[in-house]
């Protein structure tokens, strides 16, 4: 509809893309400009991920700016690999399209290279570890418990289902991050294993199995208590209504700046 914020979709066909594109479908002030994949190039993305035809091919993401100055699109969503990533969401930003990055395990110099792009190209831009709402105010829980608890022993536990590639979650690092910012810098330990003596770091571990969406836990461990600060997902759908918010949000910002989730939410 006229007015609708135009929204294309990097890795339409894959489980987190076709989500996002249902979810589009299913919103108010949003609609599905353009659709990529390396997979079914040519076919109608609706009829790719059965919800109906919408006269939507999947393009190649090697014709990204192409596709996107014809389809006029507004916002790019991308929740794919950090390898596609580093290449599409600059491609994206030099098309002067918005974008919102939800793929995590890029690199210091991928995201460099990103964030320029997104400056030199006058876009606006959420970068987010975590488009969840529940994990964003779990997020700030931290920052404001760490203030208090910054003598206690710190850990970071995260588990997730058996196909995600890397390790830690971005989730995880976010939330060390926070802490560690919050502190006034501390070292992470990712695993132990050996000779390790407990010091100040903050200890990072990773969980691989099944088909678990994605559970993180820190704890706050003294001499004679323990807090745990905990947030389970139970779906996918979490991550998909965030990213949709975003990205209705992002095209009416500042231009030439990066964002993250929590100021889509205003925390």
């Amino acid at each position: 509809m006229a007015g609708d914020v135009r929204a294309a979709v990097i890795g339409a066909c894959g489980r987190m893309g076709t989500l996002i594109i249902q979810k589009i479908q299913a919103t108010d002030g949003i609609c599905l400009s353009a659709a990529f994949d390396v997979a079914n190039t040519g076919t109608d993305i609706g009829e790719v991920i059965r919800i109906g035809k919408l006269g939507i091919p999947v393009s190649d993401p090697k014709d990204l700016t192409k596709v996107l100055k014809e389809s006029k699109t507004d916002v790019v969503i991308d929740f794919t690999v950090a390898a596609a990533t580093a290449v599409n969401a600059p491609a994206a930003a030099a098309a002067g399209a918005n974008l919102i990055i939800g793929t995590t395990g890029l690199s210091a110099e991928q995201k460099t290279n990103i964030v320029s792009a997104i400056t030199t190209n006058n876009v606006a831009a959420v970068i987010s570890s975590n488009y969840s709402i529940g994990v964003n105010v779990f997020f700030k829980l931290l920052k404001e418990a760490s203030q208090y608890l910054g003598d206690y022993d710190i850990e970071i536990i995260e588990a997730h289902h058996n196909q995600k590639k890397d390790a830690p979650s971005g989730t995880a690092v976010t939330a060390a991050e926070i802490i560690s910012s919050s502190l006034g810098g501390k070292e992470f330990a990712y695993g132990r294993e050996g000779l390790c003596p407990r010091g100040k770091e903050i200890g990072i571990h990773a969980v691989r199995g099944g088909d678990i969406v994605g559970d993180h836990t820190v704890m706050f461990i003294g001499n004679s208590e323990r807090i745990e600060i905990r947030h389970q997902a139970h779906t996918r759908e979490i991550f998909v209504g965030g990213a949709v918010m975003a990205a209705k949000w992002v095209c009416a910002q500042k231009k030439g700046v990066v964002y993250e989730m929590t100021d889509v939410l205003n925390l």
